[in-house]
Formats: structure tokens, sequence, C-alpha cells
């Protein structure tokens, strides 16, 4: 195992009725700005229990906030932060809702430089207003990591950035606020945390077996319980597993003393940026691919994956890992994410184009060896197709 420093200081409060909550975890007289989405926490009744619990405080309001959080409507948040002196941030909604409040927390106290410069690196966040979340979408465990990712709509750029500013102080996961997503959400979240688990084991062998256990049964619990939440959307038991396992899928604890791929999750960015794909989708396309490719150098782990997981343990090694493969490939099929790109109404010019795009960005060996080149990133798009 590697050495490594781990620290998560978010609280979460899980389970019903924790709304009522938040209240008593923001400073007394701080100015909260509010923000979520298109408007369905309005319709599902998540708005008025955070309004019910925010009585007597003073609070403003942004809604608007896109799936893949543009930078354009981010900034118009950061500087109404600016203008109103907004002391704490509060993102009601999913991953991308509390991404894009991340980037609004660094953006508000930025006034070095455009604050995109800190999505491409070229500088670093050194403040940020707190924020906490009430979480209605489980998929990226941002409630519960320094991680962000953001779009600019202008470049068709889709780029992650991290931080320990943007922790959340606290999260809240009550599991009724995911009641009413419609079935591509549900899908999107349990392909979406089952890929996050997969770029932090399918890589190779450090001797770590607690967090490598600890990721089969993150595995293992989507596949027992994705399906069920899909078929019964108020099944409470199944969606709080479905919840927490989202959570945990990244909130650093499977990843600690282990290596990390991404690879996955940088392509999907560019099918995402490029042509409008959902994140999921993205993952669910290129990841079975991606495997194939770099089934010779995954090789040890995707045997694991093969024996544990899905119960495989006969014929050669190789029948073993296209087993596995195809097992994940049909998995994700069968709760609503379709793995080629001519689902999407993509064809094979897209792995020159993303090819070409991260050749370009100097992205040139992605993976947790860095030998995903824009050669195998082609490739792993022509076997999508």
């Amino acid at each position: 195992m590697e050495n490594f420093t781990y620290q998560n200081p978010v609280k979460i409060l899980f389970g019903k009725g924790q709304i009522a909550s938040i209240a008593g975890e923001i400073p007394a007289g701080a100015k909260i700005l509010v923000t979520y989405g298109g408007g369905s926490i309005k319709k599902n009744g998540v708005y008025d229990q955070v309004k019910a619990a925010l009585e007597g405080r003073q609070w403003i309001e942004f809604g608007g906030i896109e799936p893949n959080p543009h930078y354009e409507t981010c900034m118009k948040a950061a500087e109404l932060a600016r203008k109103e002196a907004v002391d704490f941030l509060l993102a009601v909604g999913g991953g991308s809702v509390l991404d894009g409040t991340k980037f609004i927390a660094v953006a508000a106290c930025f006034k070095k430089s455009d604050p995109w410069n800190v999505v491409t690196g070229a500088a670093h966040a050194e403040a940020a207003l707190p924020l906490g979340c009430v979480l209605t979408l489980p998929a990226t465990g941002s409630e519960m990591n320094t991680n962000a990712v953001i779009t600019r709509e202008s470049t068709k750029e889709k780029l992650p950035f991290s931080s320990p500013l943007i922790y959340p102080q606290f999260s809240v996961l009550d599991p009724e606020t995911t009641f009413s997503l419609p079935p591509r959400q549900i899908s999107n979240g349990i392909v979406d945390a089952f890929v996050h688990t997969m770029e932090q084991y399918m890589t190779f062998p450090v001797n770590s077996p607690l967090q490598d256990r600890m990721a089969e049964a993150i595995f293992l619990t989507l596949i027992e319980e994705g399906p069920k939440t899909l078929a019964n959307p108020t099944n409470y038991a199944a969606r709080a597993n479905l919840v927490w396992s989202a959570t945990m899928a990244l909130n650093g604890l499977i990843a600690v003393g282990v290596p990390q791929d991404w690879a996955t999750h940088m392509i999907g960015h560019e099918l995402t940026a490029l042509h409008g794909l959902d994140h999921a989708q993205s993952l669910a396309v290129v990841a079975p691919s991606l495997l194939k490719v770099k089934s010779d150098v995954k090789r040890e782990k995707l045997l694991q994956f093969a024996e544990r997981v899905w119960g495989i343990r006969e014929g050669t090694p190789e029948e073993r890992i296209e087993k596995g493969i195809e097992k994940m490939r049909a998995f994700f099929e069968s709760v609503g994410a379709p793995t080629h790109l001519s689902a999407y109404g993509l064809g094979t010019e897209v792995a020159a184009e993303v090819a070409g795009r991260l050749q370009k960005r100097g992205w040139l060996g992605l993976g947790e060896r860095q030998d995903v080149t824009p050669d195998q990133v082609k490739q792993i798009l022509l076997q999508a197709a």
C-alpha cells in the first residue's frame, strides 16, 4: 500500500427529515445564497423544506445552474454573491448544482484574474466562501469531497478542479428528496457511482485488500440495490443504500493508498462537452471499451473483478476477463445506460475528434500509468462505436 494522508471534515446528516437541521449548521447572522438548478426542488417540496428551515434567516437565491454547470452561469452567481455580501452558500440539488456552487465559492473570492484559471490549473484558489449541501440526486459524491467539474460553454470545454477549500461544511442526504427523480437520472446515478468506484479500483495491485473489498462492496450494493430503486422509486431502503453508495464511491476513502485511473472520465468529459451526452452516459460508453483495450496492464484486477463481483471462476484468464467486462456492460444496459456511441446518434468520427482534442491540450498519457495515449483513446472510441 502506498503512503497517504486522509482527512474528510464533511458532516453528513443522513435520513428522513434532516433538512430541518440545516439552520443549526449555518453560522448565526450569515447572509445565505441558496443555489439550485432548473426548479424541480419547487415541485417536489424540497424548496419548501429549505425555506422552512431557514425561517428567520437572511437569504437570497440563484436558480438555473445547468447539468454540467456552465462557467458563464456560475460567474453570474459569483457576481451576485459579491454584490450582496453573501457569507454562506447552500447548494440544493444534485452534483451539478453542488459542483457549480463550489466554483461560485471560489470565484466570489478570486480577484487576481479570470477564475477560469483555477479550473485549468493556471492559478490556485486561495479563499472560498463556506458552503453546505442538500443533496437531491445521488451520483457524483461531490457532497463529501473536494472536487468539481465545470463546463465553459463558449469553448466547449469540460474540466475538473479540486481544492480543500471547497469541502462542504455539511451535507444533508435525505433519500426521500430523490424519490421524484426520473428513471434516466436514477440510471445515471447508478452508473456514475459504479464508474467512480472503478476508477479507483481497476488499476494494479498494491496489497490493499481493505480498499479493494470496500470498493467491491460498493459494486455489489449498486448491482443489488440499483435495479430495486428503478423498479420502485419510493422504496426507501433501496434508495438509502443507493444514496450512501454514491457518496462512499467518491469521498476519498477507497482511494487511500492505491493508484487511480480517471482516463474514462477525461475521455467522457470530451463527449459531454462536444456532444451533450449526460456525464454517466459518456462513462457507460467509454468504460467497457477502455477495459478491453487496457486489459493487458489491468489483467490482475480484471480477474479479481470478474471473480469477486460477478462470480466468474471458470474458463481461461482471457475468457474470464472478457466475461467480467461484458457483465458490467450488460449491467449498465439493464439500468438504462446504453454503452455504444451509436445509441446516442454518434459515429466513428468522434474517435479522431476526441483524440485530437486531448492531443491539442497536451494530455498525452492518461490513466494510472500515464499510458493511455491519444491513439489509444481513438482505439477505445472506435471500439465503443
